[in-house]
């Protein structure tokens, strides 16, 4: 089977899907599966996430430039919604007659589509509703968002795959280089969808004894700067720090000297941050705006309301947790990733939908 996987970047500044789609890829490629890999900025070829895997072709140049290099695909495997590049590969899948799946990655979920709300309505009347239409399969990382792919009434099935979560080195598991200082994580970009505000405010009411707060990533379109004010307004200068980007051979570290990791984000489609911190035996303090009620069902974190109360309340009953209980906590939610999401078994279940898709096209010619 030959399979072009389309993205928008592999550079880590992008977030969780340079990391996801990337990982899919490699996964696939160990399958059997002869993968083709693009973006628009050229990283196929030169993200340090890759590395120097040899398992992939990786592709430059435009989409046509790439599809010449590559040769025709069995699949599209096209990844996000809205850009120039999702409607390029689109038409390529129509002109070259070849099926076309479409992991949405959030880009539709409600607060997505509230974000630059008139800009997307356009988008979505132009262009965006009749590509996702002519696509053979909606692909979704969680059953939530799953829902809401079906609320379009699109017409086109929608199959569910999580993520899949990597593995890392036990020196690196949470507890192996604690200091006095008990800490708290935020790991991911600094955006306004990742509900920074709210924590900031929530930590303020709390103020747990003892503990900090870092905060990791990189800064998305100024608002780094806007968190920083409210951390000082709040007089929280001395116990909440910002730690900047952290590359991929210094995240393990940094998700290991912490007890507790929180992501009060407004929305997401699956957060690979999560599943990393419960890999690295952190428990994780997380909003319904994450589809991981998990956490609450097998006791390894907390899953709470989108709001300043809820993570306020959260953050009440995780700090005050001693650690003893988090690490018997982040136990439960290593164990449960290792179960739950193997790259061996996410390969798989994305195989059974490949071929499900071609099974279906041959059904109908």
């Amino acid at each position: 089977m030959r399979v072009l996987v389309t993205a928008a970047s592999f550079l880590q500044s992008y977030g969780g899907p340079a990391f996801s789609v990337s990982r899919l890829a490699i996964a696939l490629a160990e399958r059997g599966v002869e993968v083709g890999l693009w973006a628009p900025d050229g990283s196929a070829i030169s993200s340090p996430i890759l590395a120097d895997d040899r398992s992939l072709v990786r592709l430059g140049g435009d989409p046509a430039t790439a599809l010449a290099e590559f040769g025709d695909p069995d699949i599209f495997h096209d990844n996000g919604v809205w850009r120039p590049y999702n409607f390029a590969v689109a038409r390529l899948a129509d002109k070259r007659g070849a099926p076309r799946i479409v992991t949405t990655r959030g880009m539709l979920e409600p607060w997505a589509m509230q974000h630059r709300r008139l800009k997307k309505k356009v988008a979505w009347t132009l262009f965006q509703r009749r590509d996702l239409m002519r696509a053979h399969c909606l692909h979704a990382t969680a059953g939530s968002e799953a829902e809401t792919l079906l609320s379009y009434g699109l017409g086109v099935p929608v199959r569910v795959v999580p993520n899949g979560v990597d593995q890392p080195a036990p020196d690196y598991v949470s507890g192996s280089s604690k200091g006095v200082e008990r800490k708290a994580l935020f790991l991911s970009r600094i955006h306004s969808k990742k509900g920074l505000p709210m924590l900031v405010e929530a930590w303020r009411r709390v103020r747990p004894k003892g503990w900090v707060l870092e905060i990791a990533g990189p800064d998305e379109d100024g608002h780094r700067a806007e968190v920083e004010h409210l951390v000082r307004a709040s007089d929280l200068g001395d116990v909440v720090r910002f730690l900047g980007p952290v590359d991929s051979a210094h995240r393990s570290s940094v998700y290991g000297s912490a007890e507790l990791f929180v992501l009060p984000t407004h929305s997401e489609n699956f957060g690979m941050v999560i599943g990393e911190a419960l890999a690295h035996g952190v428990p994780v303090l997380t909003t319904r705006g994450a589809p991981w009620p998990s956490l609450g069902e097998r006791d390894c974190g907390w899953w709470v309301d989108t709001t300043v109360e809820g993570i306020e309340e959260g953050l009440r009953q995780a700090t005050g947790c001693d650690p003893a209980t988090l690490a018997r906590m982040g136990a439960r939610g290593r164990d449960f990733v290792q179960e739950a999401f193997g790259w061996t078994r996410v390969a798989e279940q994305m195989l059974e939908v490949y071929e499900e898709v071609l099974s279906s096209r041959k059904s109908a010619a």
